[in-house]
């Protein structure tokens, strides 16, 4: 894979330009652009959102022939200029221009002047682009959310949030552009938010936008690339992969290793982005093991490659959020798959960011069932509180708005229920509580003040040693908001969490705890 450096007039673009222009679309193929044509790369249209400062944007496109200055100018009198190079695929030239950092949000007319004729973009705006991303809990949309009608009637008052929809397209090698576009940029409006289920717009980018617009209150270009049913390997580049050691094959086209990435994320990296958010995991659910690297190695992959492929404009750390798994059965005694996800998804650690995913931020959503949902209990309808959780986090870690509490005395709790926690017995002070000396039993909280709990096992540890600690380690632990412990200030749920080692022996019946809720209380 070739990786674009723009080094010289941005420009060498190497753009990621490879043959690959090559596998199926859903959708349709952006028509009159293309190597050959003179036109702008596919995701550049009307009424879009550029990068607004301190980064700096990025405009790219083809042309039928190189060797000569390309001219581009922004109203109002603001001009740049650059050479057009050769298409190192072979066919025409290619061109892009950087901008300097653009303060004033517009709305800007931009056109493109060459020896091949004149382009044009109308309102264009300068804001945050956020790219959203993952399987269908992101793609499920608007219309099928709870208040959707309420919503939908919402959208036309956020003239200054701007959609974007990538086609479902694979590929079995990186793409230089996007192979179909679902949406193009739009303005919102109850079409253009809820045109009709799966298709477009993603409920959680949306949402997500329109909280954090309310806050900032400046453009937001949201861009939803999305697929149900996929595997975090499909949207994983071959670099990524490999630093999991994972072997490329799949009998299922949709589940091929990387070619999401291919097709519908490594178009984008010449684009300039300010952060991203993901939702998925379901799919990975049945074979949760790996989890922890793949998805360490994925947002560390894509953050490098948004980073070079904007020849340094993207923040190399971009701010990455993503929802922990929502509950899916009405079963509270399925303790595998889910809950290792959930686990898997903050490295291991319980909660983000920490020393191994920095600058990322989540969404706990395990509160929030929705069994009787007619899209399947895997799809839950309240995406409004998963993206208000979202946006505590993205504000947090995005933008620095908001103070990180690490401290565990800090946060006062709000205790909902005395259930959800639960000690490791065994009868080897050693143990793993891997289930061959050991057996989980609960431990329902007996007492708590603002910082900490207290939990009984008297009668469930006779003789035993308490070798560990589970917080509502279940696939479906709790009902609507009533898991256990939340922050008393702002209701968000503290995240599951395991914990090994020796807490306790039969002589001593309680377990004081203050390590729950590990995980930044906002």
């Amino acid at each position: 894979m070739i990786r674009s450096r723009m080094d010289k007039l941005l420009a060498v673009l190497v753009f990621v330009l490879t043959e690959s222009m090559c596998c199926l679309s859903n959708r349709y193929t952006p028509k009159a652009a293309g190597p050959g044509t003179f036109s702008f790369a596919s995701y550049y249209g009307d009424h879009m959102v550029l990068q607004k400062e301190p980064l700096q944007a990025i405009i790219w496109g083809y042309a039928v022939r190189s060797g000569y200055i390309l001219e581009l100018s922004m109203t109002p009198g603001l001009k740049y200029s650059t050479h057009v190079v050769p298409n190192p695929s072979g066919s025409g030239g290619i061109w892009a221009v950087k901008l300097p950092p653009i303060k004033e949000t517009g709305p800007y007319n931009i056109t493109v002047t060459y020896v091949d004729g004149t382009l044009h973009l109308t309102d264009v705006l300068f804001g945050d682009v956020w790219l959203c991303s993952g399987q269908s809990n992101m793609q499920f949309t608007l219309d099928m959310a709870f208040n959707a009608t309420e919503e939908l009637e919402d959208s036309k008052n956020y003239p200054n949030i701007r959609l974007f929809t990538v086609a479902m397209t694979q590929s079995q090698k990186p793409a230089t552009d996007l192979l179909g576009i679902e949406e193009k940029w739009s303005i919102p409006n109850k079409d253009t938010v809820g045109h009709k289920p799966w298709s477009y717009f993603s409920a959680v980018c949306w949402l997500y936008g329109k909280y954090l617009y309310k806050k900032l209150n400046y453009p937001i270009g949201l861009i939803s690339s999305t697929w149900g049913g996929t595997p975090i390997e499909a949207w994983s580049s071959a670099d990524a992969l490999a630093q999991c050691n994972v072997k490329d094959y799949s009998q299922d086209e949709r589940m091929a290793h990387s070619v999401l990435w291919n097709a519908m994320i490594h178009p984008l990296v010449n684009m300039t982005i300010y952060g991203a958010i993901w939702y998925q995991g379901e799919a990975n659910a049945g074979s949760p093991d790996n989890y922890k690297c793949l998805f360490t190695a994925m947002i560390g992959d894509w953050r490098n490659k948004f980073y070079d492929g904007t020849n340094q404009a993207t923040n190399q750390m971009f701010p990455f959020g993503f929802v922990q798994l929502a509950p899916y059965r009405n079963n509270s005694s399925i303790i595998k798959g889910w809950p290792d996800i959930r686990w898997h998804q903050t490295a291991d650690i319980g909660y983000v960011p920490n020393y191994i995913l920095t600058n990322v931020f989540m969404a706990v959503a395990m509160d929030l069932p929705d069994f009787k949902s007619p899209f399947g209990s895997v799809h839950p309808r309240d995406k409004q509180d998963v993206a208000k959780r979202l946006v505590i986090g993205g504000l947090a870690i995005g933008y620095f708005t908001l103070r990180i509490e690490y401290d565990n005395s800090t946060s006062i709790l709000d205790i909902r229920s005395n259930d959800g926690f639960e000690v490791c017995c065994s009868t080897n002070n050693q143990s793993r509580c891997d289930g061959t000396d050991s057996i989980w039993m609960t431990a329902p909280l007996i007492q708590h003040d603002q910082h900490s709990i207290t939990m009984s096992y008297k009668g469930n540890c006779s003789r035993k040693y308490v070798m560990g600690i589970r917080y509502e380690w279940r696939e479906s632990p709790c009902l609507s908001k009533q898991c256990a412990v939340y922050n008393a200030n702002n209701g968000l749920p503290a995240p599951p969490v395991i914990e090994l080692g020796l807490f306790g022996s039969a002589s001593n019946h309680y377990v004081s705890y203050k390590g729950l809720p590990r995980k930044r209380f906002i």
